[in-house]
């Protein structure tokens, strides 16, 4: 019977794993699906450029004709080499999985779009479309703990090696695409290809964060456990209390501390207003919240 019972444990645990594999491959296809879109609808009819590795295959498609996914694939084989040398097996696999799917539709899609007519007409519009899509893409690689390797792999070495940010190397290799870029297609293009980057960069952050954002409050008053009381019963917030002492007074004060969504921190602050209008009060953005009223499930929210 102990046997058995292992076995099924056994099986329901490959199940599950082999649900959660699917799952993530699944997101980084459609990650992958959503950059490819970005590019061929939204960049090249403007003869604007992706960021990092996928830059360089459209340079070369802009002045050779080579296919963007075929010359990605190439540049992007040497740098998979080494990282299988440098980084987790599981990392390549996954993060190569995600370069061949964003190049393949890359291609398909460009030759299926090809003749047609394009999509909007004015660059700064194709700018924020094509930012947007792209973010969104690249929010469901990130948010599957992915990449679509190229210059990700480039500035994970780099950190490694040199503890250079890798935000700080991606920007280096974005402004060589774009410099390499004002040759080919004019310095207009480039310039919104800038645009282009920036608004990429919001949105993929805007996605990977989420859009319901937080406010770490803080409040020291007199009348804390009354304005405590008020934020617990009518917001349903919890509330943490600090001992402290003024620097200046010496005097003893308990400091609130409470997490509320953005929805929320009017009602709080009109709260501590309408108890105490001599409070101190700061307030400040928190980018993830984990445990019981935000992520657990069965909390309140």
């Amino acid at each position: 019977m102990y046997f058995f019972d292992k076995c099924d444990k056994m099986n329901f645990t490959m199940k599950t794993i082999d649900k959660k594999i699917i799952y993530k491959l699944f997101v980084l296809a459609v990650g992958g699906l959503f950059m490819a879109l970005s590019t061929n609808l939204f960049y090249v009819p403007k003869h604007l450029l992706n960021g990092g590795i996928t830059g360089f295959g459209m340079l070369t498609y802009y002045v050779f004709g080579i296919p963007i996914g075929v010359t990605t694939i190439a540049l992007n084989i040497p740098l998979f080499i080494f990282a299988y040398r440098q980084f987790s097996r599981e990392y390549v696999l996954f993060s190569g999985y995600t370069m061949l799917v964003s190049s393949i539709a890359t291609d398909l899609i460009g030759k299926y779009v090809q003749g047609m007519p394009v999509l909007l007409q004015d660059t700064l519009l194709s700018c924020i479309a094509g930012g947007v899509l792209s973010g969104l893409g690249g929010a469901l690689v990130f948010r599957m703990n992915s990449t679509s390797g190229g210059s990700d792999i480039i500035s994970s070495a780099v950190n490694r090696r040199f503890a250079i940010p890798m935000a700080t190397t991606n920007f280096g290799i974005n402004l060589i695409v774009v410099f390499l870029g004002s040759f080919v297609g004019g310095f207009e293009p480039a310039l919104y290809t800038l645009v282009a980057f920036f608004i990429s960069a919001k949105a993929c952050n805007a996605f990977v964060i989420g859009f319901d954002f937080k406010k770490s409050i803080m409040v020291v008053s007199d009348h804390a456990d009354e304005i405590a009381q008020a934020i617990i019963q009518i917001v349903g917030r919890g509330v943490t209390f600090f001992n402290a002492e003024g620097a200046y007074t010496h005097q003893h004060r308990k400091v609130i501390m409470v997490v509320a969504r953005l929805t929320q921190t009017a009602q709080i602050m009109n709260i501590v207003k309408e108890i105490d209008p001599t409070a101190f009060m700061t307030m400040h953005d928190i980018n993830d919240v984990y445990g019981k009223g935000f992520t657990l499930k069965g909390s309140k929210d």
